[in-house]
């Protein structure tokens, strides 16, 4: 995108998307840019869409002149089949989150395995990566496991409510330098590989307060076994609750969320973005309210 460009249109395209706190975090940091830039969210859901559907938006905000979306659940791994071109990461995790229009295309990137490996870095400096339990594999799933190849795990073990996305996921790993450290397992096969376990990383939505939950049982939680969740609202999980009450090391899903925010902000506009404002934003945005 030119960075002389002073003006932008923007969407979130995925399901229930009206409370997302990712087109304040944008419009926020492109008034400091001093950049006109209007976000809007488009929530399949609520019209009656699913994941089948992306197509058709895509090409909708290609013809109404947005200059980018980002996409979310449950459209990500729906999302590549309908684009002119992907970004290598894009290409080898078959997800995308963000869509840029560009030369009269839609290109496909992927900033969600760059945003969860900078959260990582920064609030679990030293966590062992021998073996990390990575709980869905969905587009969320694909990136945090790819992040996590890249930042050393020497083994992961992909679990999914359909043991075949989990193997899937493993067996397209598999491309990348390093991916047949991952492999796909059974749900009944948590006990075991929990007790073994550095680390938990959840990529599926329990946890949010349309999901409440916990993706596995609390009692498979070990003190010794660091603990991430993608779900930044809460920004305590029930499942982050439960395993700082035991002791163990955890991060929350919000530095994924602003990372994430910042390089797709990055790629559409061009304009460099002050991750230290954009997680302050985020704080503020999720504090509660002070108002009567």
């Amino acid at each position: 995108m030119p960075p002389d460009r002073r003006s932008y249109l923007v969407g979130l395209i995925g399901a229930g998307v009206g409370p997302s706190l990712t087109p304040e975090l944008h419009e926020r940091e492109a008034d400091r840019h001093g950049l006109r830039y209007v976000y809007r969210t488009i929530d399949v859901a609520a019209a009656g869409r699913g994941p089948d559907d992306i197509g058709a938006l895509i090409g909708a905000a290609a013809r109404l002149g947005f200059d980018g979306l980002n996409i979310t659940h449950p459209c990500k791994r729906t999302a590549p089949r309908h684009l002119d071109r992907l970004s290598a990461e894009a290409s080898l995790l078959g997800a995308v989150n963000t869509v840029l229009f560009t030369g009269g295309q839609a290109v496909g990137h992927n900033t969600d395995w760059s945003g969860f490996a900078h959260s990582f870095t920064r609030g679990l400096p030293g966590a062992p990566l021998g073996t990390v339990v990575l709980m869905g594999a969905g587009g969320a799933g694909a990136a945090v496991a790819y992040a996590l190849l890249g930042l050393g795990a020497e083994h992961i073990a992909v679990v999914d409510a359909e043991p075949a996305r989990a193997r899937g996921l493993a067996a397209a790993l598999r491309a990348h330098p390093g991916g047949d450290r991952v492999a796909g397992a059974d749900r009944g096969a948590l006990p075991g590989l929990l007790a073994r376990a550095d680390g938990l990383v959840n990529t599926t939505p329990v946890g949010m307060a349309a999901e409440p939950g916990t993706p596995v049982p609390p009692g498979l939680l070990d003190p010794r076994t660091w603990v991430a969740d993608v779900v930044y609202r809460p920004a305590l999980t029930p499942l982050l609750d439960h395993a700082a009450a035991l002791g163990c090391r955890t991060l929350g899903g919000t530095g994924m969320a602003v990372f994430q925010a910042a390089d797709a902000f990055r790629l559409i506009t061009g304009a460099e973005p002050d991750t230290e404002r954009m997680l302050d934003d985020m704080a503020a945005l999720l504090a509660p309210s002070t108002t009567p």
